[in-house]
C-alpha cells in the first residue's frame, strides 16, 4: 500500500499561500496529496484595499484580521487544502515573539500532521520581509524539534524528509513585479527589496501552468488587498499563466535523494 502523501507550507501572512506557493498547493491537492497550510499572523496591521492603518476607509487592526481570515479561508478552500492553521501572532512583529514557543507550536504541529515535505520562505524572506525571515527559521527549527525524542509531547516523534525554501529567480521577479506591483519592506530605516535566487541554485521546477486559473480565484478570494492586486485584474490569461505557471524552490535538506539534477517532484525520493 503506497503511504499517504503529506505537504506542509508553514506562512507568515494570509495571501502567502496563494501568492507564494498557490499553484504548488493546487497541483499537489489536485493529486491526492493532503496539503496542510500553518499561517502564523492575520495580517491585521496591512492596508485594507489599499488605505494604510490609521487612515479614514480603514477598519482597523481588529477588523481587518477578521476580514483578513476569512479570506484566507476561502483561498484555502479555493486551492484544495485540507487543514489550515492560524497561530495568531501579531503580523509585523513576528521576529519579536518568544522564538522558543513558536519554534515548539510549529513542532506540535509537524508531528501530529506528519508531512514528509515542508515549505517555507528562505533566508532572505523573498523581499526582506521579516515575519518572513523570522517563520522561515522557526520552521527550520521546529523540524529538528519534532524529530527530537527527548522533546516531550502529546505527539510521537516525527522526521521529515524534505525541506524546501521558496526561490524565485531573477526572470520570475521581473515578470511578477512588472505585472503585480513592486515588493519592498522597510526595516530599520533600510529599504530591502526582491532578492533573486540565481537559476544555478535552483533545485526544484514545478509546472503549474494548468493550475494558474485555480491560483488566481484563491488570490482574488483576498478582497481586502486588491489595492496592491488591482493590476492583475487586467491581465490576459497568457501573462497570468506566465505569472502563475511555474513554481521554483530550494531543496535545503533532502534524506531521500540528492544530486545536481533539477527535480520537477516535491516527492521525489519518496513515490513507490
Amino acid at each position: 500500500m503506497a503511504p499517504i502523501l503529506r505537504l506542509l507550507a508553514v506562512l507568515a501572512h494570509p495571501d502567502d499561500e496563494s501568492l507564494g506557493l498557490g499553484g504548488t498547493l493546487a497541483r499537489y491537492g489536485g493529486e491526492g496529496v493532503e496539503t496542510f497550510v500553518i499561517t502564523a499572523t492575520r495580517g491585521d496591521r496591512g492596508r485594507f484595499k489599499g488605505i494604510p492603518p490609521g487612515s479614514p476607509g480603514h477598519p482597523g487592526s481588529a477588523a481587518l484580521a477578521e476580514i483578513r481570515e476569512r479570506e484566507l479561508r476561502a483561498a484555502a478552500r479555493e486551492l484544495g487544502v485540507r487543514e489550515l492553521s492560524i497561530l495568531g501572532y501579531g503580523d509585523g512583529v513576528l521576529d519579536q515573539v518568544d522564538s522558543r514557543e513558536a519554534i515548539t507550536t510549529v513542532a506540535g504541529h509537524m508531528r501530529r500532521i506528519r508531512p514528509q515535505v515542508v515549505l517555507t520562505f528562505g533566508p532572505e524572506g523573498a523581499y526582506g520581509h521579516p515575519d518572513h525571515i523570522a517563520i522561515g527559521q522557526f520552521a527550520t527549527a521546529a523540524i529538528v524539534v519534532a524529530a527530537d525524542p527527548e522533546w516531550a509531547s502529546p505527539e510521537r516523534p516525527h522526521a521529515v524528509s524534505k525541506l524546501y525554501c521558496m526561490a524565485a529567480t531573477q526572470r520570475e521577479w521581473d515578470a511578477y513585479q512588472e505585472s503585480f506591483k513592486k515588493l519592498v519592506s522597510v526595516v530599520d530605516g533600510v529599504e530591502r527589496e526582491a532578492h533573486p535566487w540565481p537559476d544555478w541554485a535552483v533545485t526544484t521546477q514545478i509546472d503549474t501552468r494548468e493550475q494558474w486559473p485555480q491560483v488566481w480565484r484563491a488570490v482574488s478570494c483576498h478582497e481586502s488587498q486588491i489595492g496592491g492586486y488591482a493590476k492583475l485584474n487586467d491581465l490576459p490569461p497568457a501573462l497570468h499563466e506566465a505569472i502563475w505557471g511555474g513554481q521554483t524552490y530550494y531543496r535545503i535538506f533532502s534524506t531521500v535523494n540528492g544530486g545536481r539534477d533539477r527535480e520537477t517532484d516535491l516527492f521525489e525520493g519518496l513515490r513507490d
